[in-house]
């Protein structure tokens, strides 16, 4: 049964996509750019959840926006709206009453006026200044009564829009943190590697000249998995891990513990600052499928202050 009905689905959808008028979605799209004010939303029923989901993507990246219910808009919440806004009615049929007998009003508070609907000759096609009509071939309700598709079809229309909205607008990742500070959503984009890095006397520090005899302990007991090479003045020279410690035994046997650090460490490693995201660093440490790396030193005008390491990461819940 489920395969059927995901069949019939796709079949709906794919008829959405190779229909849709896209040239007035470019339209749609940049006289929302323009908007001056905040973007209104508003349906009836089923559209009308829609309708609220869209204006919370909206708002959450970086578009104002509200959701306007028509029948507290017609006993005083149209107060709200203002000639600067933009008022987006979403109706399958086009011909919701309560929107309808709402538009007019709207019209007067100056707004310019947007239908979404899914039938091209209807009222709210007529009557708003803009439409466009998303194409709804059925239902997928096997009496092609319940709002199924349409809303399918309503939720990509206001998602496309939102997104398209971040990237004309260059909404940034620190952006969407502002707007996401709590819960995992918001530990994950507002967490900044200074505040899950190791620091000061955690941090598994060496000199270049030190033997790898000498440093066995420094590894074991810091427990980083590595060792951070550094002049007198903290700057980075190279990094020494647990994979090279193996690879090294393996080629030359226990003669390495006789050797200098510095001969055995991998120099110019990759490094982060300090300001930068949790997610970020993440996206570092993994963009080489071939070499992921597990730790990642955190410098500051080239000295080093920290180092992340993908474990933290990892017990934090952000990975």
């Amino acid at each position: 049964m489920f395969r059927s009905l995901l069949e019939k689905q796709q079949h709906s959808l794919n008829h959405f996509f190779s229909t849709v008028d896209v040239a007035q979605l470019e339209k749609v799209f940049e006289k929302i750019f323009s908007c001056q004010g905040v973007v209104v939303f508003s349906g009836v029923g089923k559209s009308g959840h829609i309708a609220q989901k869209i204006s919370t993507t909206f708002v959450s990246t970086g578009t104002r926006s509200i959701f306007l219910s028509p029948g507290h808009a017609l006993h005083g919440d149209i107060g709200f709206v203002s000639n600067a806004d933009i008022f987006i009615a979403l109706s399958k049929s086009g011909e919701s009453q309560e929107i309808v007998d709402l538009l007019p009003f709207i019209q007067k508070k100056g707004a310019f006026t947007i239908g979404v609907v899914s039938k091209a000759d209807s009222k709210l096609g007529k009557m708003t200044d803009l439409s466009i009509v998303l194409p709804v071939k059925e239902e997928l309700c096997p009496f092609d009564l319940a709002p199924t598709t349409s809303t399918a079809v309503q939720l990509l229309f206001g998602d496309c829009l939102a997104v398209a909205l971040m990237q004309k607008k260059q909404f940034s990742v620190k952006d969407f943190a502002l707007n996401h500070p709590a819960g995992l959503l918001g530990r994950k984009i507002a967490m900044k590697v200074s505040d899950l890095m190791l620091k000061k006397e955690d941090l598994p520090l060496c000199r270049p000249q030190d033997l790898l005899v000498d440093l066995l302990h420094e590894i074991s007991s810091k427990k980083c998995g590595c060792l951070l090479v550094c002049n007198e003045h903290l700057e980075l020279l190279g990094i020494f891990t647990d994979g090279d410690l193996r690879r090294a035994l393996q080629r030359q046997g226990s003669s390495v513990l006789q050797m200098p650090i510095s001969k055995l460490m991998t120099g110019s490693p990759m490094v982060i600052s300090s300001h930068f995201l949790v997610v970020e660093a993440v996206r570092k440490m993994e963009e080489n499928s071939s070499r992921l790396i597990t730790v990642l030193p955190v410098l500051e005008e080239g000295k080093v202050v920290g180092l992340l390491r993908m474990h933290d990461v990892i017990q934090a819940g952000l990975k």
